[in-house]
C-alpha cells in the first residue's frame, strides 16, 4: 500500500463515529440525488462526504467539512465509490482450474472439463471453493453477489443457504438455476423451479441455437420458452439466463425470449447475460431484438472477460471479434447493461478474482465505455443492484450505509491505468481489514497438496 493511502487508512481508524472524508471525487453518475457541485469534464465531482454512525450523513460541496486533521480524513481529490454489485457469476465451479484446466481454451473444451469436474463434487468442496470466492470479493469491495448454480442435482443448493446466511451483513448472495432450457420439461422443471423459490432465487436456463442468420428457429424452442415462463410465473419468479452465447448469427434466442414475454404479459424481472451473437446478427435483425428486448423490459449483463477468452478461439487462428455484444446499443435503447464477473478460475476462464475494479476496468478497454465515461460507472454497482432488487446498493445516498471503496487515483485515466490493489474498503464507515486469501488454501480441497 502506497504511503498517501496507509496514512488514510490510519486516519479512517482513528476517527470516531462522527466523520467527514473531506476532498473526495464521485462519479457524478453515482449520487442519487443531485451533485453539491457541478462535475468536471469527466464526470467526476468534487465533495465532502460525512458518516455518522456507519451511514453517509452529509454529501456536501467541497470544503463544507471543517478544516483541520482533527475534522476528518482527507481523500485529497481521490475517488469515492459505493460498494461494488457483481450481477452474474459462478461461484459453485470457481477455482478448479488447477484440477479441471481446458487446454483448449474454447467453449467445447469448457463444457466437457466442467462436466468432468462436477461428477465428483462434495457439499465440503463446494463450500471451501464458494467461501474462498467470497471472501476475495469481501477484500475486493463487493457487497451483493447473484451466482447461478449447477442444477443438475440439489448439490449446490444444500451448500448455499449455509454460505448466504454466514455471510449475510457482509455479502448479500442470490442465487440462480442453471441448466438447459429444454431440461425444464415435465417434472425435472417443477422440482427444480420449487427449489428456485424456496431458496428466494431466480430461475435460470441456459439456451443457445446454431446456424446462419437465416437459419429457421427450432420448432421446440416456443413451446420450451412458455413451459419455462410458466414455471416462473406460477412462483413469482424472476428470470436470469444464458443466452446467446455464441457466435452464431443464428443464435437469436434472445429475441424470442422478448417477444415470449411480450405476448404474456410476464411481470417479473429478466435478465439475459452474454447475448454474443447478437454482434453478429444483420443490422435489421439487430436492431428489431434490440427494440422487443427494450420493450419487455429486459436487462442485459455482459461478461467481457470471459467472453472475450472463450469466443472466436480457434487454435492457431487469431480471433476475429471481440466476443461480446452491442452494449452501446442496447444503452441507447434504454436497456439496463451491467458488467460482472461470470467464471473465476475455471474451465470457462482461466483468470479473475471477483474484483469489479478488474471487470470494470477490462470492460472499458474492451467495449469502449469512456470517452465520455457518462453513466457506466453504474453498470458495476447501481444497475445489477436495481436488478436483483437491492434498492438499498449501488449509490452515493443519504441514510444509506457508509460501504464505501476509496481511491487514490483521481481521473479515469489514473484510475483505469492500475489495479487499484492499495484501494480501502470501508464497511459501515470502518476500515475493512480484509485481503483476498493466499491460492494455496485450496491446495487440499483441489488435491493439488
Amino acid at each position: 500500500m502506497s504511503l498517501a493511502m496507509d496514512a488514510l487508512r490510519r486516519a479512517i481508524g482513528a476517527a470516531g463515529p462522527d466523520f467527514w472524508l473531506r476532498d473526495a471525487r464521485a462519479p457524478a453518475a453515482l449520487l442519487a440525488e443531485p451533485p453539491p457541485a457541478a462535475p468536471d469534464a469527466e464526470g467526476l465531482v468534487r465533495l465532502d462526504l460525512r458518516v455518522t454512525a456507519g451511514r453517509i450523513a452529509a454529501i456536501a460541496p467541497p470544503g463544507t467539512a471543517p478544516a483541520g486533521p482533527e475534522a476528518g480524513p482527507d481523500l485529497d481529490g481521490g475517488q469515492l465509490w459505493p460498494g461494488f454489485v457483481d450481477g452474474h457469476t459462478h461461484l459453485d465451479k470457481g477455482q478448479i482450474w488447477p484440477r479441471s484446466a481446458n487446454p483448449r481454451g474454447d467453449f467445447a473444451g469448457a463444457l466437457e472439463a466442467a462436466a468432468a469436474d462436477r461428477a465428483g463434487w462434495t457439499e465440503a468442496d463446494i463450500e471451501a471453493r464458494f467461501d474462498f470466492a467470497l471472501r476475495a470479493a469481501h477484500a475486493h469491495g463487493t457487497v451483493a453477489i447473484r451466482t447461478h448454480l449447477e442444477s443438475y442435482g440439489p448439490l449446490s443448493w444444500r451448500v448455499f443457504p449455509r454460505l448466504r446466511d454466514a455471510w449475510a451483513g457482509r455479502i448479500t448472495l442470490q442465487a440462480s438455476s442453471i441448466r438447459p432450457l429444454e431440461d425444464f420439461a415435465g417434472g425435472t422443471g417443477q422440482a427444480l423451479a420449487d427449489l428456485v423459490a424456496a431458496e428466494g432465487g431466480a430461475l435460470g436456463m441456459v439456451v443457445q441455437l446454431s446456424g446462419g442468420a437465416d437459419a429457421p428457429l427450432p420448432a421446440a424452442l416456443q413451446p420450451q420458452l412458455d413451459r419455462f415462463f410458466t414455471l416462473a410465473e406460477e412462483r413469482g419468479l424472476d428470470l436470469d439466463l444464458h443466452v446467446d452465447e455464441t457466435g452464431a448469427a443464428g443464435s437469436r434466442a434472445l429475441g424470442a425470449i422478448a417477444m415470449t414475454a411480450l405476448r404474456r404479459g410476464f411481470r417479473g424481472r429478466i435478465q439475459a447475460g452474454h447475448c454474443c451473437s447478437l454482434a453478429m446478427q444483420p443490422e435489421a435483425v439487430a436492431r428489431e431484438t434490440i427494440r422487443r428486448c427494450a420493450e419487455a423490459g429486459i436487462a442485459v449483463v455482459v461478461l467481457p472477460m470471459c467472453n472475450l477468452y472463450l469466443q472466436d478461439r480457434a487454435a492457431g487462428r487469431t480471433p476475429r471479434w471481440r466476443g461480446v455484444t452491442l452494449v452501446h446499443e442496447l444503452r441507447a435503447a434504454g436497456i439496463p447493461v451491467s458488467v460482472a464477473s461470470d467464471n473465476t478460475r475455471d474451465p470457462f476462464f482461466a483468470y479473475g478474482d471477483l474484483d469489479m475494479v478488474e471487470v470494470y476496468r477490462e470492460a472499458t478497454r474492451i467495449l469502449h465505455l469512456d470517452h465520455p465515461v457518462a453513466d457506466w460507472p453504474r453498470a458495476a454497482t447501481a444497475t445489477p443492484a436495481g436488478v436483483m432488487r437491492l434498492a438499498d446498493r449501488g449509490w452515493l445516498r443519504l441514510g444509506d450505509a457508509a460501504d464505501l471503496v476509496l481511491f487514490r487515483a483521481r481521473g479515469w485515466s489514473e484510475f483505469l491505468a492500475r489495479p487499484q490493489a492499495d484501494r480501502i474498503v470501508l464497511r459501515a464507515g470502518r476500515v475493512l481489514d480484509a485481503e483476498p486469501p493466499d491460492w494455496r488454501e485450496l491446495d487440499a480441497v483441489l488435491g493439488m497438496a
